[in-house]
């Protein structure tokens, strides 16, 4: 009788032990997970959040709730409550989002979207990503570029700062503003192998207002000179150690010479020996014959380099030569 009962009593101390394991190994998970959950899609994560309340609140006042609620995947790069906060600071007549045209509202929410993938924080290079958001040009959709040089930055001055929330149907990357629709002006500025461009748009002693005009509805066709296209138009004069160095008359033609206003023409458009009309009255033409297209401007041919860069007021080509006309 007694070795039956310590028999029973080596038993049930046994069988405490291995529950006070089990329950162990498994008390550090969040209360709130469960093996069976079913992963929460991209709008009921912003509404549940802390931050990204409005995100969920101007997703629904656009109408947009459904779509990205949907089977995806989607890429969303997510404003904080605050940089909504400072969206509607930004205009005087804005004092909620329902206050925002449901157009712009629409506009500047699908612009933050990727749909059709999952791009992860690791995923992304430096370059140029495809949004949802659609254009009055044939239904091309605006660009956002990446850059990845100190951390992720958007068009130059949204950061990306909590990167890789799954969801459902997509994964958030948090950011601290929120990203403008972009025009030209937005994407030559924003890209570090423009900045001598910009510097050559922005000098003081031009007669022409680029950056003004660049801002203006459009749509314009930009062929875009890199800074290396410049160096090398530097290096063409010896009196040219510097963009201050060129006269500002030649400048302004050379840079109007690079600009069209005739339309939004992405390179689909182009075809063999078309012309382009330029702000410098002056024309370019197309050659198609290689596998990247070429602009001849007088006695240059500059090639393609980066093709369709598609803003809210027209399309950029970036070039690898300076055109003169």
């Amino acid at each position: 009788m007694k070795t039956s009962i310590y028999y029973f009593s080596a038993l049930l101390f046994s069988t405490m032990l291995i529950f006070s394991s089990c329950a162990s190994e498994g008390g550090d998970k969040d209360a709130t997970q469960k093996d069976d959950e079913t992963p929460q899609d991209i709008v009921t994560i912003a509404k549940n959040s802390e931050n990204y309340t409005l995100l969920a609140e101007a997703v629904a006042t656009a109408g947009l709730a459904d779509a990205l609620s949907g089977e995806g995947p989607f890429t969303v790069f997510a404003p904080e409550n605050s940089a909504f906060e400072a969206l509607l600071a930004s205009n005087e007549n804005w004092n909620s989002l329902q206050d925002i045209p449901k157009g712009t509202l629409t506009a500047v929410l699908t612009n933050h979207v990727i749909s059709g993938q999952k791009v992860g924080s690791g995923d992304l290079s430096n370059g140029f990503v495809t949004t949802m958001n659609k254009t009055s040009f044939s239904d091309a959709a605006t660009q956002l570029y990446v850059n990845l040089d100190d951390g992720v930055s958007l068009n130059g001055t949204v950061t990306v700062t909590a990167p890789d929330m799954e969801a459902s149907n997509g994964i958030i990357h948090g950011v601290d503003a929120v990203i403008r629709v972009p025009n030209v002006v937005t994407f030559a500025t924003s890209h570090p192998d423009l900045s001598t461009l910009v510097a050559a748009l922005t000098r003081e002693d031009l007669s022409a207002d680029f950056v003004s005009t660049l801002s203006s509805e459009g749509p314009f066709t930009v062929f875009a000179p890199t800074n290396t296209a410049f160096q090398q138009l530097l290096d063409s004069n010896e009196k040219w150690n510097a963009l201050a160095d060129i006269p500002a008359e030649t400048l302004e033609k050379v840079l109007s010479y690079h600009v069209s206003a005739a339309g939004n023409v992405r390179s689909t458009d182009l075809s063999q020996d078309m012309e382009v009309p330029t702000v410098a009255e002056a024309a370019l033409s197309v050659d198609l014959s290689g596998d990247a297209p070429k602009i001849i401007g007088g006695s240059q041919s500059a090639t393609v380099v980066v093709a369709d860069i598609q803003s809210s007021n027209g399309v950029i080509h970036v070039i690898d030569q300076v055109l003169l006309p």
